[in-house]
């Protein structure tokens, strides 16, 4: 089997977790309790941005980590069993797409930061919220699929 080990599953999930709820609070605090009358950013969207900003740094970590062992490992495995080869193959379909949402999140996130312009902004930044919601609905069923796997669930 390719399970993370518990530190690593804690890890990516308190990683996980600080983004969703950090971009989560930002988009509320924005939309729904931002931009008064005087037309100014709500005074915790700077803190919120930061806290997301240092969730990106251990995201990063934690995928370099899964990419450096349990990515690999995972494509690498093989199993005679017909039921555990569909199973397999369900959790690198999600594993996949768990790498290619990453990498497009990432991407939208520092073209967010550092080149997008304001004509595009609130585009890219809904997109890249969409993606980040893809990522945290994903995240679990790639889990759960695992613990199929090993005859858990």
């Amino acid at each position: 089997m390719n399970h993370l080990k518990s530190w690593q599953y804690r890890l990516l999930y308190i990683a996980a977790g600080a983004l969703a709820l950090s971009g989560a609070l930002w988009l509320a605090v924005h939309y729904l309790w931002g931009a008064g009358a005087d037309n100014l950013p709500h005074p915790l969207e700077p803190w919120l941005m930061r806290l997301h900003g240092a969730a990106v740094f251990a995201a990063l970590f934690t995928a370099g980590m899964l990419a450096a062992g349990h990515v690999p490992q995972g494509w690498r495995m093989t199993t005679r069993s017909a039921k555990l080869r569909v199973r397999k193959a369900g959790q690198r379909r999600t594993g996949l797409a768990l790498c290619a949402l990453g990498l497009i999140g990432i991407s939208s996130g520092y073209l967010l930061y550092y080149f997008a312009p304001e004509s595009l902004h609130a585009m890219l930044g809904w997109g890249h919220a969409i993606v980040g919601l893809a990522l945290v609905l994903l995240l679990p069923l790639h889990g759960w699929r695992k613990l199929a796997d090993a005859g858990l669930s």
